[in-house]
């Protein structure tokens, strides 16, 4: 890895799919990038998630912009990402006590979106996928996948270093200086242990967004929630399982070979690197997923991880509640520089290099780069345009190679413990 700029045009900071997508996007540009990380990449949601890379489905009554976002970059990543995504499909599933009229108005704003789905009955279903609870009534098929997190983490962050940038997986950014209006130098720590002195500086660290931004003297809300995920053992289930219901503790299965991940639960945290992890959220997602996968009560569990999500808090208070479609927010801290995502939430911070980029899914990670690239380069005076959504990842067709960038940038999160290494 590069270590040399002292005063690259970008500093990046947050290591996980956003960053490094961003990191990606600039040195596809030009423009000099460096990119700090505390903890290795993936240490914070991106490789702590369920992995799933939505259709748009899960969000296309209550979101219909954000679902045609995650369906076109889920077709995007299929081609760019190559072994970095699992071609699995998604199946929602309506149970005997579950509303068929939210399965109804699911399956209409689908096809109003343009999300293509197959509506199946109970027997159906079950024969597609053994094991499937006796319970489900009909089910629709649609285009979801699986992200293998640590790898598309590793390739972006592989692409960057492949045109010049500095990717520092271990580089706590321990001081900021601001200096007339604008950060005048960054300190980091670990590796690094030096000093820089970039021209603009993005903030793009998820749920610790807030901490980040006050370095720097800027507010940035941030309103993160836990999720546990449990592994057990479970082989041969082929699609991801989406229980067809408004979203609640235990709602999806997503496969992973001889694995399946179940998830989430939904409990606000005031640390995002200290919070509880409790037992009950891991007996109630194993007890909800249950009724759609029965067998999974009785399975070894594997794995057991929390992630934590960095959700933005004039959303969830503009939004109201669990399930609805996180969007992405893009934050101009300069003193003329507003939300650029939504309309202006925060007022002039008077930091005229600095942005953050909150919220999102990981399924949209590389559009809340190409924005935040735009408006860097906006601000660089670059004109170039971004190039991520036609460009292949490198490695994306070796798993070897993938898991190489793993390595080297270490990079394993828990989600693809089990894939990552073993060439899937």
């Amino acid at each position: 890895m590069n270590s040399r700029s002292t005063h690259p045009d970008v500093l990046v900071i947050g290591g996980g799919a956003t960053g490094t997508g961003l990191a990606r996007d600039l040195a596809l540009r030009g423009v000099d990038v460096t990119l700090a990380e505390r903890d290795g990449l993936s240490a914070g949601a991106s490789g702590r998630s369920h992995g799933l890379l939505h259709s748009g489905a899960r969000y296309a009554e209550s979101d219909p912009e954000g679902a045609r976002e995650c369906l076109e970059e889920n077709r995007i990543l299929r081609d760019i990402g190559g072994a970095c995504v699992r071609e699995t499909r998604g199946l929602f599933v309506q149970l005997a006590e579950d509303d068929p009229d939210y399965f109804e108005a699911k399956r209409a704003a689908c096809e109003d979106v343009g999300i293509s789905v197959d509506v199946i009955g109970g027997e159906t279903a079950r024969d597609a996928v053994p094991g499937l609870s006796d319970e489900v009534e009909r089910a629709m098929w649609v285009p979801d996948a699986v992200v293998v997190p640590s790898r598309l983490v590793a390739a972006n962050a592989a692409a960057a270093r492949d045109r010049g940038a500095d990717i520092l997986p271990h580089a706590p950014v321990t001081d900021m200086t601001v200096d007339d209006g604008r950060i005048a130098s960054v300190s980091l720590g670990g590796d690094a242990g030096r000093t820089i002195e970039p021209t603009y500086v993005v903030n793009a660290t998820g749920a610790h967004a807030g901490r980040t931004a006050a370095m720097a003297g800027v507010t940035v809300p941030m309103r993160p929630t836990r999720g546990v995920m449990v592994s057990v053992d479970y082989d041969g289930l082929e699609p991801v399982l989406n229980r067809c219901r408004d979203p609640a503790d235990g709602d999806i299965v997503v496969p992973h070979e001889d694995e399946a991940v179940l998830g989430t639960t939904s409990v606000p945290v005031d640390d995002p690197d200290d919070y509880e992890r409790a037992d009950w959220e891991v007996e109630r997602t194993i007890e909800e997923c249950a009724t759609i996968l029965p067998a999974a009560t009785e399975a070894e569990r594997i794995r057991t991880w929390w992630g934590v999500r960095p959700l933005y808090e004039p959303e969830e208070d503009a939004r109201g509640g669990r399930g609805i479609s996180r969007g992405f927010h893009l934050l101009d801290h300069a003193a003329d520089g507003s939300d650029e995502s939504s309309p202006p939430a925060l007022g002039s911070d008077g930091v005229d290099n600095f942005a953050s980029i909150v919220g999102g899914k990981l399924t949209t990670y590389r559009r809340m780069a190409e924005a935040t690239a735009d408006l860097v380069c906006e601000r660089l005076g670059v004109d170039a345009e971004s190039t991520t959504a036609t460009t292949e990842l490198p490695g994306a067709s070796e798993p070897s190679t993938l898991d190489e960038y793993v390595r080297e940038f270490d990079g394993q999160g828990p989600t693809d413990a089990d894939l990552v290494g073993a060439g899937r």
